[in-house]
């Protein structure tokens, strides 16, 4: 997801299957003066989170203990005198993917070219690799103009969910027994193996995770943690209507009746938004998907829910 910054990523000969134009722009200066863009620490990555909530991300609790080990050297932070500025991470997961997230510039320090030297500093770390991102639609130009073109929106859905009764029969908690059979069906939904992550977003603290069996067989899998504001639900990958319908009553069971859920459904999966409002949420911003490079085939404009704006 991208910030609010008031300078814009750099611009360059737009085309796809392009990269990422790397370089300053005429006259301007790589970084601006006093800035150093270096790779975050834990430490550092608070400030990171404490703006996207003012921003109203709405931020997973925990989120930042199981993005970091996804790939260290990814995260990235601007620091003037010693104190973090700006951000962005590119999260390697494989050699030939990589995802562009927490692209934010400190309220205090916006306007001032901030943001443009730490896309410079960052984005090499994808080393040529198709990077995806997720944009505000006020940014979508000129990230056109960097090389990315835009594939799909995705549109956030937020309420108190209406009871349907009893989940639907075939959910059931995840357990080890699930583990494959979940990596194997997440694998589909994403551009890379993404096992490790999955791991542990599974297993994590507060996060409920369940999966639809038809059969005998794994028909979906989705998982809800707590956030700042409304819990989120993501992913939410289902063969069916019918398998995500009962994936979402069984992930949002347990919460009580003034709780509200969020999650972030692709456009092209019409089932889902339909789902969404039936449930008693509510359409409340949306973002652009956008790669640069040639993706590999996969279902992610198919989710039901996907799994996080910050790391795809």
């Amino acid at each position: 997801m991208d910030p609010l910054d008031e300078v814009n990523p750099p611009t360059g000969a737009a085309g796809k299957g392009t990269t990422p134009r790397r370089g300053p722009e005429p006259g301007l200066p790589a970084t601006p003066d006093g800035l150093t863009v270096s790779v975050a620490t834990e430490e550092d990555w608070n400030h990171v989170v404490a703006w996207a909530d003012g921003e109203r991300w709405n931020v997973g609790r925990g989120d930042a203990d199981l993005f970091l080990p996804t790939d260290p050297g990814g995260f990235f932070v601007g620091r003037m005198e010693g104190r973090p500025v700006s951000a962005m991470s590119v999260v390697n997961y494989s050699a030939r993917y990589a995802f562009l997230g927490h692209y934010l510039v400190d309220p205090a320090f916006r306007g001032r070219g901030l943001g443009l030297a730490t896309w410079q500093a960052a984005v090499p770390h994808a080393r040529g690799r198709s990077l995806g991102l997720d944009a505000t639609p006020a940014r979508q130009d000129d990230y056109a103009k960097s090389g990315f073109v835009s594939y799909y929106d995705t549109v956030r859905h937020t309420g108190r969910p209406q009871r349907a009764g009893a989940p639907g029969p075939g959910a059931v908690p995840v357990t080890g027994e699930h583990l494959a059979a979940v990596l194997a069906y997440d694998r589909q939904y994403f551009p890379a193996d993404r096992s490790d992550f999955v791991r542990r977003w599974l297993t994590a603290p507060g996060h409920v995770a369940y999966a639809r069996l038809t059969d005998g067989r794994l028909t979906g899998y989705g998982v809800i943690r707590p956030a700042s504001g409304a819990h989120r639900i993501g992913p939410l990958f289902a063969g069916t209507r019918d398998d995500a319908e009962a994936l979402f009553d069984a992930l949002t069971a347990h919460l009580g009746p003034a709780e509200e859920v969020s999650l972030d459904i692709p456009a092209p999966q019409k089932e889902a938004g339909a789902l969404a409002i039936d449930r008693g949420l509510a359409a409340e911003f949306h973002t652009v998907r956008m790669y640069s490079g040639p993706v590999p085939a996969n279902l992610a404009e198919q989710a039901f829910a996907t799994t996080t704006l910050e790391l795809g």
